[in-house]
């Protein structure tokens, strides 16, 4: 068993597709439990897979990681570098350190070529599924003598390396799970090699965790039934056993495996969408993780302080999109005026929303901080603001049984009022006092003049405040708004 007093963990996504929502959570708890142990966290590219990996995809991967604000010690960096002294990060570029593993299970008769067919495979599987067996390789080439073996490759038969799994219970200690179990007979001989360089998925991962040193694998339930062929080829090659933590499925609200049938899966997705990488982080943390109190809200170095494998349940983790958009909104309202900013102006820009005036821009945007649920709804909440001209229903400025003339009548008075306001009191604060106090003089109804006013500046029934919108508008916008308002309900 690997020694906890050097702990070392690693992420290790394939690039052929964009950084999935799971993947990221599995890198937080990773980073997570090595910034808490003093350890080293790695980014390692599992791009065995040549014909499916990218490499805009391992850029993906890279940025998206960077842009979460997890940082890791050792791998690829976005300099297209390398950090780190056991490298190389990237499985592609590996095979002088895999041929040497390789050739030792050779070597030592661990290993066999198979050359049966992916049809006859297919045939051995189907066949298995209808007696209601495991799907197992039926071990047809595992004793083929050295003259079969030359007669095929003579006729051009291909091959796979396959490894002679011994019959045995493989047990270990899953540090979320606990004991677990695993029958050989089960599993059988399990190919792990295209030929004598090219290894496949789990002789490639045991050979790169015992050459990165990683002292503890933490990862996907899905990848529990991997791990006992994994301790198979570390007993075999004499490689020390790392201490492994299986994390819960995440799953869709309907309890079934998170799928991009009901929610994005891909970071790119929730960034492009509107989501602080603060939000998603906080998110993430407690899709498995419970932190034993009722706080949901954890900044990254407090859960650097609290996190604790111990605390990750077993049951599947329900992504819940409310309570992510709860989440992005509370973050939201904490930003400062010029982190807003900031955060924003690619959508705004996007939208082709004009942002010469950055003062202005700021204080429109402050407006409907506190109502967005994501950045990618502020470029619509805010456009009113930077139309030259509103369009919309003249009958949109009628209050309940107000009649037209009546709402014709309010909004001129609004305009004096707003004509006499000096530039130096057109505040939110100062407008509201003038308009309560015509409202109550005049004994009117509030929503007869607040509720065209607000029609008549934004052009729509949901809005921030007309007090507060007045004020960012200022006084000339003000008054040509007011002047068509009354033009249309003439």
């Amino acid at each position: 068993m690997a020694s906890k007093s050097k702990i070392r963990v690693r992420i290790a996504p394939s690039p052929t597709g964009p950084l999935h929502v799971g993947t990221a959570r599995s890198a937080l708890y990773n980073y997570l439990f090595a910034r808490q142990n003093g350890g080293a966290f790695v980014l390692r590219i599992e791009d065995t897979d040549l014909e499916r990996s990218d490499e805009k995809y391992t850029r993906e991967v890279i940025e998206g990681l960077h842009w979460l604000g997890i940082e890791w010690d050792e791998g690829p960096t976005l300099a297209n570098k390398e950090k780190g002294k056991y490298g190389p990060y990237k499985q592609s570029e590996r095979t002088d350190i895999y041929r040497k593993y390789i050739k030792k299970l050779i070597d030592e008769d661990k290993v066999y070529p198979c050359y049966c067919t992916p049809e006859k495979l297919k045939q051995e599987r189907v066949a298995a599924a209808k007696r209601g067996e495991a799907p197992k390789y039926s071990g047809k080439c595992r004793n083929l003598s050295g003259a079969d073996r030359k007669k095929l490759e003579s006729e051009g038969k291909g091959s796979i390396l396959r490894f002679k799994t011994p019959a045995q219970v493989i047990t270990f200690t899953d540090e979320i799970r606990g004991e677990v179990s695993f029958a050989t007979d089960l599993i059988g001989d399990f190919s792990i090699a295209r030929d004598e360089q090219t290894p496949l998925y789990n002789l490639a991962v045991v050979i790169d965790d015992y050459t990165m040193k990683i002292s503890h694998v933490i990862r996907g339930e899905d990848h529990l039934s991997n791990t006992p062929k994994q301790i198979l080829l570390q007993v075999a090659l004499g490689f020390p056993k790392p201490y492994y933590a299986h994390l819960p499925l995440i799953l869709n609200e309907d309890r079934s495996k998170l799928s991009k049938r009901m929610n994005k899966v891909s970071i790119i997705d929730y960034r492009q969408d509107g989501y602080l990488p603060e939000a998603m982080l906080n998110f993430f943390v407690l899709l498995g993780w419970n932190p034993k109190t009722e706080k949901e809200i954890f900044t990254k170095e407090e859960l650097i302080k609290q996190f604790s494998l111990k605390n990750i349940h077993r049951g599947g983790a329900v992504f819940t999109r409310k309570r992510l958009d709860w989440m992005n909104g509370y973050y939201i309202r904490k930003l400062n005026p010029d982190d807003l900013y900031k955060s924003t102006l690619s959508f705004l820009e996007k939208a082709k929303i004009p942002v010469a005036d950055k003062e202005y821009t700021k204080q429109a945007i402050a407006l409907e901080q506190e109502r967005i649920k994501n950045l990618k709804e502020l470029p619509d909440a805010v456009s009113f603001f930077f139309l030259k001209e509103l369009e919309y229903d003249p009958k949109l400025l009628l209050w309940k049984k107000t009649t037209g003339e009546e709402i014709h009548k309010n909004l001129e008075t609004v305009e004096q009022f707003f004509q006499k306001l000096s530039e130096k009191k057109f505040t939110a604060e100062k407008i509201e006092k003038g308009l309560k106090n015509i409202i109550a003089t005049r004994k009117l109804d509030t929503g007869s003049i607040l509720w065209p006013l607000r029609v008549a500046l934004t052009g729509r029934e949901a809005s921030p405040g007309p007090f507060e919108v007045a004020a960012v508008l200022g006084k000339e916008k003000v008054l040509v708004r007011l002047k068509k308002a009354i033009l249309l309900i003439s």
